[in-house]
């Protein structure tokens, strides 16, 4: 039984939007490549060398020898010994950003950048006056293709959540829908490691409790979800239905970046600390040079056995580099003993290098539910 103060809706109930979640495939090693033809066909990384660094994105070729964004580099060479490592260039990447995002807005203004490489568009309305969200996702990937040269996978859905999901099911350079008759059918059988927003702790910690997939999921209740999982417990409970009631937020601008962890046993040790730091430091790099975003502010966050938090941060004069970034993380986590043990860290960056836009808010149109995507 639900808990009647926490807000679950019935899908009958929700507003029926077009939204298309635009990824490009392998965007900076296809760029590398794209500028390089020597490169194409043949195994590449963007970011770090043979002996340090971490993969900041790879090339499909290197894909295929087990090599991934976040891996380090050291590993990476060690998977493929005739991989190509190439500097990453930020401007170029932005500029061909630019000229895809350029052709987002030749449709609706309601485009939402996660990165450089993906977005979110809402073509509820849209400036072509096309009825059909499928047919303008297949016009921007063509689009993307004429201008630019380089692929663009698609997910076209109701919602931001499914259509997140959908742009995952056929890459590279595919395209998927999920309408809103097929949505609850389709998450039943969905992995429940492959729920976008469910990571590695909390699938194995659904895991424990038999959720192995959405079906699973769907037959525990709110009350229980939300008692184990906290207020995430709402947040399962609904997309596991469909539900998601995020809107496109255009003109979003990030005040941070983050990454973290939440322990399956709680750390006590420095070494242990140290250990636990280590891949969460990995990724908060991943995600900063995959957005190209620089800041001044590194905070660490820790919270207890016992639920309660702390914070340490340091602000630099200058936009810090990954390896001043990496030493100051260390130098907050060393600089005084933590009283209790710990069940999660986390590591941000503040004070980005990024400038304050007035957001656009737009009004949500309401949709009969079974109206189609096409």
């Amino acid at each position: 039984m639900k808990e009647p103060h926490l807000d679950s809706k019935s899908p009958e109930d929700i507003p029926i939007k077009k939204i298309i979640h635009v990824d490009m495939d392998a965007f900076y090693a296809s760029v590398e490549q794209l500028d390089h033809p020597e490169w194409r066909g043949k195994p590449l990384v963007v970011g770090g060398n043979e002996a340090r660094g971490v993969v900041a994105a790879a090339s499909y070729e290197a894909r295929k020898h087990g090599i991934f964004s976040a891996m380090s580099s050291a590993l990476a060479a060690k998977k493929c010994p005739h991989l190509i490592f190439a500097k990453p260039r930020f401007d170029r990447y932005k500029e061909i950003s630019n000229e895809i995002r350029a052709i987002f807005y030749e449709y609706t203004d309601l485009v939402e950048p996660l990165s450089l490489d993906e977005a979110f568009l809402d073509v509820t309305e849209n400036k072509a006056g096309l009825k059909s969200a499928i047919l303008i996702a297949r016009q921007i990937r063509a689009k993307i293709k004429e201008r630019t040269g380089l692929n663009a996978s698609a997910g076209v859905s109701y919602n931001k959540f499914l259509a997140k999901t959908a742009s995952d099911l056929n890459k590279p350079n595919g395209q998927a829908h999920i309408l809103p008759e097929e949505a609850e059918a389709f998450l039943e059988k969905l992995p429940i490691g492959k729920f976008f927003g469910i990571g590695k702790v909390t699938a194995e910690k659904m895991k424990s409790l038999g959720i192995h997939n959405g079906s699973d999921l769907k037959q525990f209740s709110l009350q229980f979800l939300v008692k184990k999982f906290g207020k995430s417990g709402l947040h399962y409970f609904n997309i596991v239905r469909g539900i998601h009631l995020s809107e496109v937020q255009p003109n979003r601008i990030r005040k941070s970046v983050s990454a973290e962890n939440t322990f399956e046993q709680d750390l006590s040790t420095l070494d242990q600390l140290k250990s636990g730091l280590a891949p969460i430091q990995v990724e908060l790099l991943r995600r900063l040079e995959k957005s190209g975003i620089k800041g001044r502010t590194v905070t660490l966050k820790i919270k207890f056995s016992d639920f309660t938090q702390q914070t340490r941060s340091r602000t630099a004069d200058n936009y810090l580099e990954n390896s001043e970034i990496l030493k100051i993380a260390q130098e907050l986590l060393e600089q005084e003993e933590f009283p209790l043990p710990i069940r999660l860290i986390g590591l941000g960056l503040g004070n980005l290098n990024t400038v304050e836009e007035q957001e656009f808010f737009g009004e949500q149109l309401k949709i009969p539910f079974n109206q189609s995507l096409d």
